[in-house]
């Protein structure tokens, strides 16, 4: 899915600290890794709060803040740092937004309308101090901090959507991520057909990857006759090997790298 936006000179004040864009282009490939990121986290995240206990999440929170500096150290999108970070957002995220559910003793339907609000508030807050969304626009440090809290916020969102389908409503894992897999497509249709914005467009289809690629690796991973039952260490393996290569593909052959970087690099 390929939603084309448009570019916004940098707003006033905005100082800019690198003239390249800090995230790459919205290709296939990039839908791709994104879900693979969420599947694995979603596996991983579990995987590390059973051996770990409490203590997986001084272990993801440190992994999490390691991967951010290490991208907001970059002057330029990079396939690596980049990923990681978002790998790393969707195994810590699991764990917080998970252990905030159950520590508050809230239901999945408190969690996706919280987590809804704090979207909006992000993307406003955002859009009010940058007039641009544009993943094109990000240019400066404030606009990087501004997406990042923004990729967090969509995906404390998409858990709860997620969790919502397959537990509240009864749709099960296997039927929740079928349903996703036509959910997602539906801003790319509406972007086309229907003139729906393209930033719109963009982070409508972002939350939903969470709950996509959550839906089918909870399917696989849990126990006949509610899933699959390959086992949550299975799972894990797989889809941490299949997300790596594919980094390993994205970076070898720079897609997704923005052109004016492209351009420059040669």
């Amino acid at each position: 899915m390929n939603i084309p936006q448009t570019s916004a000179a940098p707003a006033a004040g905005a100082r800019a600290r690198t003239p390249f864009s800090k995230v790459p282009e919205a290709t296939a490939l990039f839908w791709v890794i994104k879900i693979l990121t969420t599947g694995m986290g979603e596996c991983v995240s579990d995987d590390l709060m059973e051996r770990l206990d409490w203590w997986a999440l001084g272990v993801g929170g440190a992994a999490l803040v390691a991967s951010l500096w290490w991208q907001f150290r970059t002057d330029r999108y990079r396939a690596w740092p980049y990923w990681t970070a978002v790998a790393m957002v969707s195994v810590f995220g699991t764990m917080v937004a998970d252990g905030l559910r159950k520590g508050l003793g809230l239901t999945f339907v408190d969690t996706t309308i919280a987590f809804s609000v704090l979207v909006a508030a992000s993307l406003g807050t955002w859009y009010l101090s940058e007039r641009t969304l544009s993943i094109h626009s990000i240019t400066t440090r404030r606009r990087e901090t501004f997406y990042w809290a923004t990729v967090m916020a969509t995906f404390a969102l998409g858990t709860a959507v997620g969790d919502m389908f397959a537990s509240t409503l009864g749709w099960g894992f296997l039927e929740s991520g079928l349903g996703f897999c036509v959910l997602i497509v539906l801003p790319l249709l509406a972007y086309k057909f229907l003139g729906l914005n393209s930033v719109l467009a963009f982070w409508s289809a972002y939350v939903v990857t969470r709950p996509l690629g959550a839906s089918f690796a909870d399917y696989l991973w849990v126990p006949r006759p509610w899933g699959a039952g390959f086992g949550k260490d299975a799972v894990s393996l797989v889809s941490s090997t299949v997300f790596l290569l594919a980094v390993v593909y994205a970076a070898k052959t720079r897609n997704g790298e923005p052109k004016d970087a492209r351009a420059v690099a040669g």
